[in-house]
């Protein structure tokens, strides 16, 4: 009879045994085949060719989320309130206050950190909420502090504060009206009593007067009519409410009749540990920030009973609320800080010449518009397996009272932004959505290509486009620095009266004074037409297109001379070097000479 388990022991025998089977694997070794050796040691890796790379499929490549704007609603955490407790013990039903007091909230800050390349993660969110101030406890236990929030955004990064809500200068104001409203009712007051006192005194005279005429008259006094009573008379002017009654908050089991008699003392000065930082902010995060920076302050804790402890009451039944926090709203751009930035027409090849110089896998198409946002390749020249590509330095950050080092140069970055049409300065296509991130580029590259018309005139209306966009920039800019001068503050109506009077004697207005100190006049367009830059010139493979490129060398040779004004018609602007680089991307030609005049530029 055969075993059950005689089916399932070669299956259950290395489980069940596992020094069994490696003693049979030891033996079964020197009979083992070379080739499953060979197998288990060897490793095979594809590489993709360069023509596949250059020309892929169509759907051959990688979209990465990418959102360079982003709009948040930022909420500071609210402080805790204070808490109403007192001590219960053994014989001592009624013993002292010991309520703790609130937390704050939680702060907002922002850093630029590097590694993050995109914004769409906050574009997602729309609300950042900081968190809130837990209340004060029994025993004199403080409430627990709220959680701060970090945004971390990337470098490049412009913060622009669009509106703002805080309760904290709302109220002094609101202190400041009631101040003057309470000193105006009591200057009311005491006229009305003066009044009151007049009218008494003439009173008086009159009935001291009518006594010495009824001494000499023959009525006797027990017949006059006695005069009568006063009626009184309701108050028009009630005195002005007190605008601290809604900070308190009272013992829940209190009376009506004990809440009406209560009467609250005078708040106490805070000491705030975080100052709000005025406003509008705007930050331009150009480099990485060691320490965040802070938007928000969350709101002070309220103060438990035993802070208002005092002779008139022993045990008090009330305590202050937490503070509410700033509410911001707020607008994030990227600028995308790219060491090259490509300029070009739509199907000029741009992102053929991206895969070409770095291992971009940027889409790739041979129709306008293949790309609709911007896209960043890294050239590496120093992969520290052997000798570097191409040597190259820059500097580096300099300490405080010392001369920027110089360090090699391993990488750099270029930034493939949209094709750009006539007209892109306005709002036409894509280009002012993505215009910006040339902005900050140190070498502009403008991608022509040569068989598709003159290569001359493209390259004018490229550095007309960017020319308009860069001056369209600096005159919002130029604006913002106005509106944030303007002096808004009205302390008094005299102070006020005399600055209006200043004003309209200096310009006749009377409705703003700006402060406009003397600075040097700015070049428009500078900014960008101060950039050196080079020509590509693309698809030269193809035929009939050297005539095109003799005539583009011969125009970037007289700007250089000065016999032909700077393409974006910008005086003083860099007009050294200007020359073409003709290339075939798609077939990878050309390519090692780019490398070496960016890297020419980027020395510079």
């Amino acid at each position: 009879m055969t075993s059950r388990c005689s089916a399932g022991s070669h299956i259950l025998l290395p489980f069940l045994y596992p020094s069994f089977a490696l003693r049979s694997s030891r033996i079964a070794a020197p009979y083992l085949p070379t080739v499953s050796r060979i197998r288990c040691s060897s490793t095979h890796v594809t590489q993709e060719s360069a023509a596949t790379r250059l020309n892929p499929a169509p759907e051959d490549y990688a979209a990465p989320n990418f959102a360079d704007k982003a709009q948040l609603t930022l909420h500071g955490g609210s402080g805790g309130n204070g808490c109403i407790s007192f001590l219960r013990d053994l014989f001592l039903p009624e013993g002292p206050p010991n309520g703790g007091d609130g937390a704050i909230g939680g702060n907002i800050y922002i850093q630029a950190v590097h590694g993050e390349t995109s914004l769409h993660k906050l574009a997602r969110k729309r609300f950042i909420r900081a968190g809130k101030g837990k209340n004060g406890q029994g025993s004199a236990k403080a409430g627990q502090r709220g959680e701060d929030v970090i945004i971390t955004v990337p470098v490049g990064t412009v913060l622009r504060e669009i509106s703002r809500i805080d309760p904290v200068a709302d109220e002094k104001l609101l202190q400041k009206e009631a101040h003057l409203e309470r000193k105006m009712w009591k200057a009311r007051q005491r006229a009305k009593a003066a009044e009151e006192a007049q009218k008494a005194l003439e009173k008086a005279e009159k009935e001291e007067d009518e006594e010495d005429v009824e001494e000499y008259s023959s009525t006797p006094r027990s017949k006059k009519k006695a005069p009568p009573p006063p009626e009184e008379e309701e108050d028009d002017d009630p005195e002005p409410d007190d605008i601290n009654r809604g900070k308190w908050l009272v013992y829940p089991g209190a009376s009506r009749s004990e809440i009406k008699s209560i009467n609250f003392p005078k708040l106490p000065r805070r000491q705030r540990f975080f100052h709000q930082p005025e406003g509008p902010l705007h930050l331009d995060l150009s480099r990485p920030t060691e320490q965040p920076i802070l938007l928000a302050t969350g709101g002070i804790g309220g103060l438990g009973n035993p802070h208002f402890v005092c002779r008139e009451t022993p045990r008090p039944i009330f305590a202050t609320k937490g503070e509410r926090a700033v509410t911001m709203e707020i607008e994030l751009e990227l600028k995308l800080l790219a060491d090259v930035g490509l300029v070009g027409l739509p199907n000029a090849g741009k992102s053929t010449l991206l895969r070409a110089l770095s291992n971009s896998r940027t889409r790739v198409g041979n129709w306008a518009f293949t790309t609709l946002q911007p896209n960043i390749g890294t050239v590496v020249l120093d992969n520290y397996k052997g000798r570097p590509m191409m040597k190259s330095y820059k500097r580096g950050e300099a300490e405080l009272g010392e001369m920027p080092k110089l360090e090699a140069r391993t990488r750099f970055t270029v930034a493939d932004i949209p094709g750009l049409i006539e007209g892109a300065h306005l709002d036409r296509g894509l280009g002012i959505a993505f215009l910006r991130h040339v902005e900050r580029a140190g070498v502009l590259a403008f991608v022509v290509d040569l068989s598709a018309g003159d290569a001359v005139d493209a390259l004018k209306a490229l550095w007309n486009e960017v020319g308009l966009y860069a001056q369209m920039r600096e005159d919002e800019e130029r604006s913002r620095e106005a509106e944030a001068n303007i002096d808004w503050a009205i302390d008094s109506e005299e102070s006020w009266l005399l600055k209006a009077k200043s004003a309209a004697d200096s310009n006749g207005s009377v409705m703003m004074r700006l402060h406009d100190p003397t600075a040097p006049e700015r070049v428009s367009g500078l900014t960008i037409a101060g950039k050196p830059w080079f020509v590509v010139a693309t698809k030269g493979d193809l035929p009939n297109t050297q005539e095109n490129f003799k005539k583009l060398k011969a125009y970037l040779d007289e700007v250089t001379s000065g016999a032909q004004p700077h393409p974006s018609g910008v005086k003083s602007a860099w007009t050294k070097r200007c020359h073409a680089v003709p290339i075939s991307a798609i077939n990878g030609h050309g390519v090692d000479k780019i490398l070496q005049t960016i890297i020419g530029l980027l020395d510079e």
